[in-house]
């Protein structure tokens, strides 16, 4: 029956995972997004910081030219300063300017040399450049980095115009400023005092330097590409991995579920650990376990159908036999068949509505303690006060109180074992004794019922327990037994997890012995 709704193959081959097999889905997805996530994350802390870098190097360059040419200066007659400041300009590319103590403007290296940066207008270039400054202030508020104040050449070159100045000449030291030009590019300027009271100041739009962080925030940005790229083989690796098979197994269930069981190839992944693998075993348990269902149903309906006709047939051609015979002697015969079968159909339809209850309520039932040792002193008790065992004794071997103790639910455990003596009572010979008996041995309860009948032969002990198979001994009364006791104590008994077996005796010439193991409760 398995072989109907598994798949034949252990697995298929688009749905085997390899190394990833043993990792569950939780840690498959937080490693996708923690990948992602860290590497861009690195990507802009490395950025950041190479920045900062770049930019700590240039304010030492433009801080050391200044210096430079403020140790130079007092040391040149004031005839040669301008072409000094020239020189100095030149090969560094900075613009020098030296203030008087009064604030005015002396000495320029600008005009030595004519512009050595200029300042560009950002409405003169191509829209790349537009989309790189976009990148800049992009980049920039998400490292949360402060906006610059811009870079204006005043229209009056004067000391006061600098903040830097005023602060070099209040600490005596040398003070730097970074600010941005029109097209983003960083301004740096460093204030530094020379002897005499005057105060130089070194310019610089570094051009280099944002085209530096630029070139290696490109190349982060095909890094990025790359880890996007990666992200989604991540992604689809995720949705082989979970999507496919929960697809696969959704269409199977939906398949169970319109009654083509049969049709249906559930896979079971027996290779996959995660959730996904436990999901599909789990769905292809309880196909089986519906497919099994049905077919009992199925047996079970034609089982009753075939079991009522029989009587239903007998009825019947008494019903007719009492319309064409007068002897009242044959009349008198033809009723009690009539009441035989009508004893013998409500035994049966009674046995039918508990063997289709008894699943149902098992399902439902909420387990708890059973004392089985005063349990089957009730069931004992109760067949000796209504007379019906004959002639046939019931001895009773009750376990110490409290001994032997079970999980399970009073009234369908009662039912079981009730028939199994109700069974042993039907084969004893006159005057018989049925043994019952409950002992604990290990983490099990064992009950045994004993009777000194015939047995059971070795081919029909598993027979006995199907439904409506009945070997009923000749003396017994018509109708007294549906062939449903046995099924529904097994039923039963494996609705608790337990076991039901018969054998032969081995304590007497002949018998049989019914045994039901059952697991014992937890003792606190």
């Amino acid at each position: 029956m398995a072989s109907d709704i598994v798949s034949e193959k252990s697995e298929e081959g688009d749905l085997v995972l390899t190394w990833s097999g043993r990792w569950t889905l939780a840690h498959r997805i937080l490693a996708v997004n923690v990948l992602t996530l860290a590497l861009v994350g690195l990507s802009i802390v490395y950025l950041d910081s190479y920045r900062n870098r770049l930019e700590k190097e240039r304010v030492h360059k433009v801080e050391a030219e200044a210096a430079l040419a403020a140790a130079a200066l007092p040391n040149v007659v004031p005839a040669r300063r301008q072409e000094l400041l020239g020189d100095l300009g030149r090969k560094s590319e900075v613009r020098m300017r030296l203030y008087g103590p009064d604030g005015a403007l002396q000495l320029d290296s600008w005009r030595e040399t004519g512009p050595t940066y200029r300042l560009r207008d950002p409405t003169t270039q191509k829209w790349t450049k537009d989309v790189a400054r976009a990148l800049d202030r992009g980049f920039n508020a998400l490292v949360g980095e402060e906006s610059l104040e811009d870079f204006v050449e005043p229209a009056h070159d004067h000391a006061q115009a600098w903040s830097e100045i005023a602060a070099s000449r209040r600490s005596g030291e040398t003070e730097i400023e970074i600010r941005q030009a029109p097209e983003l590019t960083p301004v740096f300027s460093a204030a530094t005092p020379v002897a005499g009271g005057s105060t130089l100041l070194a310019t610089d739009n570094d051009r280099d330097f944002t085209r530096r962080v630029r070139k290696q925030r490109a190349s982060l940005l095909i890094a990025l590409g790359c880890i996007a790229g990666l992200s989604i083989l991540l992604s689809l690796f995720l949705a082989r991995t979970i999507v496919r098979p929960l697809r696969r197994i959704a269409m199977a269930a939906h398949l169970v579920r319109l009654g083509r069981a049969r049709e249906v190839k559930v896979p079971r992944l027996p290779s996959r650990t995660d959730e996904i693998g436990l999901l599909a075993r789990s769905i292809s348990d309880m196909s089986q376990s519906l497919r099994h269902r049905i077919d009992n149903i199925e047996a079970f309906a034609a089982d009753v159908t075939h079991e009522l006709k029989n009587p239903l047939a007998s009825l019947r051609s008494a019903v007719d036999g009492l319309e064409r015979i007068d002897d009242p002697g044959l009349k008198k015969q033809l009723i009690d068949v009539i009441r035989q079968d009508v004893v013998r159909l409500d035994r049966l339809i009674s046995d039918v509505g508990e063997a289709a209850r008894t699943d149902a309520e098992l399902a439902r039932a909420r387990f708890e303690p059973v004392d089985l040792g005063a349990l089957i002193e009730q069931l004992v008790s109760a067949w000796e006060t209504r007379r019906e065992t004959g002639n046939v004794r019931i001895a009773f071997a009750r376990p110490r109180r409290a001994s032997a103790i079970v999980m399970g639910e009073p009234g369908r455990l009662a039912r079981a074992i009730d028939n199994i003596i109700d069974n042993a009572i039907s084969f004893s010979p006159p005057d018989g004794l049925v043994e019952v008996a409950a002992t604990h041995v290990g983490d099990e309860i064992r009950i045994r019922i004993d009777d000194e009948g015939p047995g059971v032969p070795t081919e029909l002990r598993e027979a006995i327990f199907n439904r409506f198979h009945s070997v009923r001994p000749d003396a017994e009364s018509f109708g007294r037994h549906s062939g449903l006791g046995l099924a529904i104590a097994r039923a039963i008994v494996e609705g608790h997890d337990g076991e039901i077996a018969v054998a032969d005796r081995d304590d007497a010439p002949s018998g049989a012995r019914f045994t039901i193991i059952l697991k014992a409760a937890d003792r606190a």
